[in-house]
């Protein structure tokens, strides 16, 4: 996956990011969401800042362009966020974006309709809405609608190839608490070989890295993973246990419930990462864990859980 020198449309309408647009980010997910933008990989979560720094604000822009438009827009209810978000229409400069729209949510704007930018210059202020689940750090959204599609839509936006270097870490659902929130537990393993020189992610048994919400979101993807055949459907797996069937690179989960020390909990936060403070993120509303406890998680069959 050797970093292309731009971003391109390619011929089957998928659009093609590469390493120095993502280097900009300590880590990103294609599928790591609830929400229809996200499915088959059509938009990407770009986090700015460290794994465990929720209160980053700053948002660059992974792209230079004009902006289009600024919006305000209606965001899912929850208690610990407002009810609105915002949309940046943006026009990237790069000619092989010819005709696309880049579409950014999660950033109060201080940009404005016919204001140029460069790549990496914010854009604003990043915010948490209600598209974010309480253990979910301050992140950009972004994804692409092509001349024909309409631009203030995020379900149908075009699938989203990564052209850059991501490392598979090999797990063995061990590691040692070393951070925790309200709804979360950060473990030290797998760590991460090479702090700021490439992305890594949890690799699955057969090769790829694993992305998602394992499984308290309904699917989830298998990156890098081109070498394991085809767009065949395959069964997806770590350390041995099943996690579900892919199709392509998306991953169906079965239906599994991840249990750590033996006891069930919401799930595994999946991503790609590039700092240093990579490692296994539990998420674990109802269940808490002490910084320095050593935990075993493993994936099981939500009958013999």
């Amino acid at each position: 996956m050797a970093g292309s020198p731009t971003p391109t449309a390619s011929d089957s309408g998928s659009v093609t990011l590469p390493e120095s647009l993502l280097s900009q980010y300590a880590r990103f997910s294609l599928y790591n969401s609830p929400y229809p933008a996200h499915d088959a990989g059509c938009a990407i979560d770009l986090y700015p800042g460290t794994l465990r720094d929720g209160r980053t604000t700053a948002a660059p822009s992974p792209l230079a362009g004009v902006v289009r438009e600024t919006r305000t827009v209606r965001a899912p209810p929850k208690p610990y966020a407002p009810e609105h978000d915002h949309l940046i229409l943006l026009e990237p400069a790069d000619p092989a974006f010819d005709g696309l729209t880049a579409r950014i949510l999660h950033v109060e704007p201080t940009v404005e309709a016919g204001d140029r930018v460069r790549r990496g210059e914010s854009l604003g202020r990043l915010v948490r809405a209600g598209f974010f689940a309480p253990w979910v750090d301050n992140h950009l959204h972004l994804g692409f609608r092509g001349p024909e599609q309409n631009p203030y839509r995020a379900s149908g936006s075009l699938p989203l190839a990564i052209d850059a270097e991501v490392r598979p870490l090999e797990w063995d659902g061990t590691g040692t608490v070393v951070s925790t929130g309200e709804t979360y537990a950060v473990l030290d393993a797998p760590s991460h070989p090479a702090p700021g020189e490439t992305f890594v992610g949890i690799g699955a048994d057969d090769g790829g890295i694993l992305d998602g919400g394992l499984p308290h979101y309904d699917g989830g993807g298998l990156l890098a993973a081109g070498d394991l055949g085809g767009n065949g459907r395959d069964t997806v797996s770590l350390n041995g246990d099943r996690l579900g069937t892919r199709e392509g690179r998306t991953i169906e989960w079965d239906d599994v419930v991840v249990t750590a020390n033996g006891d069930p909990i919401t799930g595994l936060s999946l991503f790609c990462a590039r700092d240093a403070d990579f490692g296994a993120k539990l998420i674990c509303p109802d269940r808490s864990f002490a910084v320095s406890e050593r935990v075993r998680v493993r994936v099981r069959p939500t009958e013999t859980a």
